[in-house]
């Protein structure tokens, strides 16, 4: 009898995912050594032994469909992988998936169908089939209204990806918007976006400088509006000075001289956050053949 705890332990062993577990015990009559066996066979169970490598790598990607649109990345452990068509279909199916469906966690988009498995088995067949460690790692999916356009820009053949929601402008302003954010990083759109404690965080670090200058204690207080206001420059979109301007004007500036104003933006850049390989190839090359 295959159970649901049968299933579970499959997968824990092998790192396949449930469909394809449920398959391989139906085939070996709920015998897991045999089903194992199954699993390695088809391919299916070298996913696993590439779980614990760093896949830093990979690709961001944008998929626009009327008033919805969704950002993905999807990660490889190099970059050679990401430009494999093979990886391409993967994201793309990923894109695809996401825009159909209603999802909001990253568990329900791996349990969305896809031909005869799910996006999670997808995954991991592309991975047994590619050689690499391949996992799914974040989307954003926005609904605009009629009112609004998106922008969308794909940079270094997606090392970076910006989608930005502009509304009452054209989409040659939201996409000049996108172009700005790739280029500047901004962590938020506006100043009221700040998380509370990453503001009072800055400020804290602020007095202390102030106080190491040797600032006078009653003038701490009116500089610091200063310094927030060039720390809101940085990081906001809406307060840094467009990259385009020849007149020093803000991003929200520009966008209001064209009659809009900025609602989103998401930018993902590959690999953010994330630990990268140090290994060089000799070493890679050495382990495969140690069959590590």
């Amino acid at each position: 009898m295959i159970t649901a705890s049968l299933v579970k332990e499959l997968r824990e062993k092998t790192g396949a995912g449930m469909l394809d577990c449920k398959k391989a015990l139906e085939a070996t009559n709920a015998d897991l050594d045999a089903a194992i066996d199954w699993l390695r066979e088809k391919g299916i169970s070298k996913a696993a032994k590439k779980a614990d490598r760093i896949a830093a790598e990979g690709l961001a990607a944008i998929k626009i469909n009327g008033n919805k649109a969704v950002v993905v990345e999807v990660n490889s452990e190099t970059d050679f992988v990401a430009k494999n068509e093979e990886f391409k279909s993967l994201v793309d199916a990923i894109l695809d998936a996401i825009l159909e469906n209603e999802v909001a966690t990253i568990e329900d988009v791996l349990a969305l169908p896809y031909e005869d498995g799910t996006i999670e088995s997808l995954i991991i067949a592309k991975t047994a089939k590619i050689g690499e460690k391949l996992s799914f790692r974040r989307f954003e999916k926005i609904t605009k209204k009629d009112s609004e356009v998106f922008g969308d820009y794909i940079h270094m053949g997606g090392k970076i990806a910006v989608l930005t929601v502009v509304d009452n402008a054209s989409v040659e302003v939201a996409k000049d918007v996108a172009m700005h954010a790739a280029a500047m990083r901004p962590l938020y759109v506006k100043s009221s976006d700040v998380p509370i404690e990453e503001l009072e965080k800055e400020k804290n670090i602020m007095r202390e400088q102030l106080i190491n200058e040797g600032k006078p204690a009653d003038k701490i207080e009116n500089i610091l509006v200063g310094k927030v206001n060039k720390y809101y420059e940085e990081v906001c979109l809406e307060n840094q000075i467009f990259v385009k301007a020849e007149n020093k004007e803000t991003v929200a500036k520009f966008v209001a001289n064209n009659g809009g104003t900025i609602t989103n933006m998401i930018r993902y850049e590959v690999g953010e956050g994330m630990a990268k390989r140090e290994e060089n190839f000799a070493e890679e090359v050495a382990k495969q053949m140690e069959g590590k």
